[in-house]
Order: C-alpha cells, then structure tokens, then sequence
C-alpha cells in the first residue's frame, strides 16, 4: 500500500495521532490512579468515594451527551468541534493537576477532602468531555474509509500505549521522586504540549453539516434505538469496567497482596504497555487484516483473561511479570480496534438518518466510561470493607490479602467476558458492514464531483 492512496498526508495523520497522547495521559491516570490517591493516600474513606462516584455519573448521565449534541450543532469561524479542542485542552489539562494537590486529609477533614476531590473532577470531567468529544468526533470526519482509519489507529495506539506508561505506570514512581503534585503537573505539562504540536493538522469537512433542527431528545432516542451502538458501547464499557478495576486494584494488590512497594507497579504495568506496543504490528497485520474489528476486539478480550486470572494466584512479584505479557498482548488488539468499531457505528448512523452525529456517539462513550468507574468504585467499596479494609487503619488485617487478589481478577474477568458476549451480538459486521461503506462512498464520491 503507498501512501498516495489515503486522503490525508502522512504528517496529517501523525499530528492527529500525537494529539491522542495528550488526551489519554490524563485520563488513564485518573482511571488508573485516583483512586488510590484519594482512599489510600488521602484517606477519603471507601464509602464516601464509591457514594461520590454515584452522584458524579448521575452528572455525566447530563454532562456527556448534552456537549456531544452541543458539539454537533456548534457554528463558529473556527467550526463546530476544533473550537473544543483549541479552548478546551489547556484548562483540561490544569484541572488534572488540580486532581492531586488536594490541601484536606480523610483522617483529619474527610468532608473538606470530598468537597476539594468532588469540585476538582467534575471540572476535570467537564473539560475533558467538551475537548475529547470534540477531539475524536473528528476521527470519522478526517477520516473517511477503513483505510485511512485503521491507518490512524495504527498511529494513535502508538502514542496511546505512551500514555498508558506515563498516566498508569509511572505516577507511582514520579510520585516517590515529586509529590504526587509534582507528577500532575509534569504530566499536565506533556499533556499540552503533545495538544497544540498537533493542533495545526485539524481540519473539518464542509461537506458534513448536521442540521441545527435535530432536537436533543430525538438525537437521543436515535442513539439508544441503534443496535450498533449499544451492544458496541456496551461492550466498550465493559472492557472499561475490566481495564479499570485492573488499574484500580493493581497497587492496592501489589502492597497488601505481594507485600511489595507499590511503586513496582511502573514496572508490572510497563511490561503489559511495552508489550502491547510491539503487539500492535501483527494484530494490525496479521489479525486485523483476516478478522474484522468484531472478532479481533473479542480475541484481544480472551487474551486479557488468560492474563488476569493467573493473578489472584500469584505466589510473588515475578509471576506477576509474567502475566503482564499476556496482558500487554491482549491490550495491543483493544487499543487498536476501539476507536474503528465506534467509528463504525457513527457511518451507519450516518447512513441512516442523514446527519453526521460523531459528538453525540463519542459523549455517550465518554458517560459509558464513567459509568463503568462508578461499577468498579462501588464494587471496591462493597469488597473491600468486606475483607477488613479501612482507610483510618495504619496496619490492614491480613484479610485484605485475599480481598484484592478477588477484586482485582473475579470482576476484572466478568467485565471481559462480558465484552465477548456483547460484540457477539454486534450486528455491524460481514456484508452489512461493507454495504454501509459503499453507501458512504457514493454518497461522497457525488458530493465532491
């Protein structure tokens, strides 16, 4: 394949790609580490944080699909969705920061330390749907054909298995070296500048214009009345479900299960983030190429299991490295899919009602997304007080032991499984899916003669 066959150039397509790095390195630290700073740091007891999490997806349940709507409809001399991208990623960015400079302990003001934790992410959480939606509601749009996007995919997983080193692995080790402020804000910083290098390479199609008329509800009920999209975004969120109770639960399971430093998990989740990078060839490749974004996605799902399992078993750090690998194979197929899948069901929709609606479909990932936090933080917080955890202990009862060995594998595998059972009920794929991108092509192949 030469390059002269996609629609965008190769410097397009890479500044896009980096961009992705400034979007995901914040938000896997939040999925990946909050948690841990706000309960085992801070001390914010487990039931104040899972009882806030509920309230916080209430919000997302408005928050998300209103700005993905809004992002459809918007009209300025910028566009309708770079104008989230160029004002939203600098504040989303210091909000991060925001997240872990916290001036209240749990044992001494447990309600201060709510109010700070509570005010800071639904901010974050803000700028980071207006900007992401925006940011990825252009995808399908600078994007057209399977080509360039799995040729985009390629590029951004690069750059996203970057962030998931810098967001997931090593804030436990900056954090040793820093503060756990310090690691905010460096990261912060890497955040914008991966943001505005990429910035100059966005641009918007005048041929897709979604009409102004379409009423929020009734952009709605079209979402949720779209088959594609709820067994897709369902299994979207149960991965996330999975990879964030992974993520949730590894350093807990490092210090009160392997009995270990927890900043070792820079090094557990390298391994799998390293792996996954080099993975990314042959399951573009190789697998991709023979399966469609279905059965890949339900593979890379399978493979996560065979990895994760062996951890509740784990007799000492170095097993644990081992299943790793396996996980980092695993993740290489789901961080290269995801995104294309999504994209799938933005064109069909497309086909459908005749209006190009990437905001309203990405918001609603973004609300799946903390919907999946609040399953795991309510599951962390009905577990693991259960097994004797208590935020105001200074030495945990040896309990706890098998009380993170459990959460970490036994909903982490469900969410998997899960996943596979959902995108068997996928109905975009095989002949379906090629006459979606048929229609499409004719349709833009008349608009441009």
């Amino acid at each position: 394949m030469t390059t002269t066959e996609f629609k965008t150039s190769t410097k397009t397509r890479i500044m896009y790609s980096l961009m992705s790095l400034g979007v995901a390195t914040p938000a896997e630290a939040v999925a990946g580490i909050i948690a841990f700073y706000i309960v085992d740091v801070k001390n914010l007891p487990t039931e104040w944080f899972a009882t806030f999490w509920f309230f916080y997806t209430i919000y997302n349940a408005i928050n998300n699909p209103l700005l993905g709507f809004m992002s459809d409809r918007t009209r300025s001399r910028w566009g309708r969705r770079i104008p989230y991208v160029l004002f939203g990623g600098l504040p989303y960015a210091a909000a991060f920061a925001l997240l872990f400079t916290a001036p209240f302990d749990g044992k001494d003001d447990p309600l201060g330390l709510l109010i700070y934790f509570g005010a800071a992410i639904v901010i974050w959480e803000t700028c980071y749907t207006a900007f992401a939606t925006g940011y990825y509601g252009l995808l399908p749009e600078m994007f057209g054909d399977y080509r360039e996007r799995t040729d985009v995919a390629a590029k951004m997983n690069i750059f996203q298995t970057v962030a998931l080193v810098l967001g997931a692995a090593m804030p436990p080790l900056l954090a040793d070296i820093l503060g756990w402020s310090g690691m905010a804000t460096v990261l912060a910083v890497i955040s914008v500048i991966a943001i505005y290098a990429g910035y100059p390479a966005l641009f918007e199609r005048a041929d897709l214009k979604t009409d102004t008329s379409f009423p929020f509800m009734q952009a709605l009920r079209y979402t949720f009345a779209n088959r594609s999209y709820l067994t897709a975004a369902g299994a979207q969120m149960m991965r996330f479900v999975a990879t964030g109770t992974l993520q949730t639960g590894i350093l807990f399971y490092l210090k009160y299960s392997l009995k270990v430093d927890e900043s070792l998990g820079t090094v557990i989740l390298g391994i799998a983030f390293l792996v996954a990078m080099i993975s990314l060839y042959p399951w573009r490749n190789w697998v991709a190429n023979k399966l469609d974004s279905r059965r890949t996605l339900m593979l890379a799902n399978a493979i996560m299991i065979l990895g994760i399992v062996p951890m509740g078993f784990s007799p000492s750090i170095n097993f644990t490295y081992a299943a790793a690998v396996i996980l980092g194979v695993g993740l290489g197929g789901l961080v290269l899919i995801g995104d294309i899948i999504m994209a799938e069901v933005v064109d069909e929709d497309e086909v459908k009602t005749g209006h190009q609606r990437a905001g309203m479909y990405f918001g609603m990932s973004g609300f799946l997304i903390t919907l999946s936090g609040l399953i795991v933080s309510s599951v962390f917080g009905l577990v693991m007080p259960a097994f004797g955890y208590n935020t105001l202990l200074d030495v945990q009862p040896p309990s706890v032991d098998l009380g993170f060995r459990i959460f970490l594998t036994v909903p982490t595998s469900i969410g998997f499984l899960l996943a596979i059972f959902l995108l068997w009920l996928y109905p975009l794929h095989g002949k379906r899916l090629a006459e979606i991108k048929e229609t499409l092509k004719n349709k833009r192949d008349t608009i441009s003669q």
